[in-house]
């Protein structure tokens, strides 16, 4: 069993150590999904960051404190650094503190980081500012990987946006802050 396997997920203190180091990013994958309203188990935290060099500066600061490392490599190998970051297209799975951790720069079917952005949920954790990607992009981009899970997602997710497209909301937007 793989270090990462053995911890379970933290959620609280992952975003925590995100919001310290002043990362910009969005939950995407399945934390998303649940937020949204998706009864469905995961086991790590998949997020998409913002494409500002800096940002992936406060990213590298906030994996060495979390004790980052590829899930491949072992407990011995250090966090990537923050060019490593911007070049990655998708970072391999990172083993933390805190559970696992799956970085993606580049999602299929996923629109602009600003475009997401403006379109996000946020949501507050213990008063820590948590932005989640809105339900039609993250059925965007579960459509567009469609692995099995991902096609179960989408249809759960469209029944979702539907009764809150009924009730008037998007499941876009600000939201408990």
């Amino acid at each position: 069993m793989s270090d990462a396997a053995e911890r379970p997920l933290d959620l609280r203190e992952m975003f925590r150590a995100l919001a310290e180091h002043g990362v910009d990013y969005l939950v995407i994958g399945g934390v998303a999904a649940q937020v949204h309203g998706r009864r469905r188990t995961t086991k790590d935290l998949d997020v998409t960051p913002s494409p500002e060099p800096e940002n992936f500066e406060r990213l590298a600061a906030a994996l060495v404190a979390l004790d980052a490392h590829p899930v491949a490599l072992g407990p011995g190998a250090p966090a990537p650094t923050a060019e490593q970051l911007n070049l990655a297209p998708v970072v391999p799975p990172l083993a933390t503190r805190h559970g696992e951790l799956r970085i993606l720069n580049d999602v299929p079917g996923a629109a602009t980081y600003v475009v997401m952005r403006a379109r996000s949920l946020t949501t507050d954790l213990d008063g820590i500012a948590v932005h989640i990607v809105g339900v039609d992009d993250l059925i965007r981009m579960k459509e567009a990987v469609g692995r099995p899970s991902d096609i179960e997602d989408v249809a759960a997710l469209t029944a979702v946006a539907q009764r809150e497209g009924q009730d008037g909301s998007t499941g876009n937007g600000d939201a408990g802050t």
